[in-house]
């Protein structure tokens, strides 16, 4: 787990860059897309808004652990396994991920519209097709009862231990959603976008995304696995995870930007 950087300003841009760049999780991406497909045929008028359902879901969950765990705090002590537990866990999926979505982009037909993969989303089963608002958030809640989002509240919760109490770990939770949030919304309105089109820029946009989805997860994971490995890649990359962390998001926003153009583009009569 990274060490909290020392001022609060440098703290507040890194957790927010932390939950933009959560948001475009190839599994938070996979099941949005999932959601927002089936509320397209059922539900078509709350379609767009399910990115936001899910991640206001999500980041209540993570709100609620960070201030639970920054209240014990000062009776536990985070173990130093945790963070190296909570490391390897993430580069397999991550490596999972990107070669699945890989894999989704090649399989895929001239005529279809690359669909992201995900692997939690299909452990909620039916619950991906749901179409009340309130069960989409409770989607996104569920998704947050995972490894992932107990090493965010540890963050949380150390950092709120070096600048103050829970107020701090509220705070730092709360920029954490609304970074996710934009991203999570934004992807919710663009893939509601795609389904109601379905001709060659569609489906130019979508592989834009899974490409750049598939080789970001995959170089997460092979840096992630080099930090661990080669204690010299770990050295030099301590005290910049806010320059990685907002290169990553620029690379991705600019992908997802490029692409929303491409979708936008009026469809060419036959």
């Amino acid at each position: 787990m990274q060490a909290p950087p020392a001022d609060w300003l440098s703290l507040l841009l890194l957790t927010f860059v932390l939950g933009m760049k959560h948001g475009f999780d190839a599994d938070h991406l996979a099941t949005i897309d999932g959601l927002t497909r089936h509320n397209t045929r059922v539900r078509p008028a709350m379609a767009r808004y399910c990115g936001t359902l899910f991640s206001l879901g999500h980041g209540a969950v993570v709100m609620a652990i960070a201030l639970g765990v920054s209240a014990a705090a000062g009776q536990w002590a985070v173990p130093q396994w945790f963070g190296t537990l909570g490391a390897l866990i993430s580069i397999g999926f991550l490596a999972a991920l990107g070669m699945l979505n890989l894999a989704a982009v090649l399989r895929a037909g001239p005529d279809q519209v690359v669909q992201p993969v995900g692997v939690k989303g299909r452990l909620l089963g039916s619950l991906r097709h749901v179409s009340n608002p309130l069960a989409v958030a409770l989607v996104g809640a569920l998704f947050a009862l995972s490894f992932d989002t107990l090493s965010q509240a540890a963050f949380f919760a150390l950092a709120a231990t070096q600048f103050g109490g829970w107020q701090h770990a509220l705070v730092l939770a709360l920029l954490f959603m609304l970074g996710m949030l934009l991203t999570d919304g934004i992807n919710g309105l663009w893939i509601a976008r795609l389904i109601r089109r379905a001709d060659q820029t569609a489906r130019i946009a979508s592989r834009v995304m899974g490409l750049v989805v598939a080789g970001v997860s995959l170089l997460v994971a092979a840096f992630g696995a080099a930090k661990l490995l080669l204690p010299g890649v770990d050295a030099w990359s301590e005290g910049r995870e806010l320059q990685f962390g907002a290169a990553l998001v620029a690379v991705i926003a600019l992908s997802f930007l490029a692409a929303m153009r491409l979708a936008r583009r009026p469809a060419v009569a036959a």
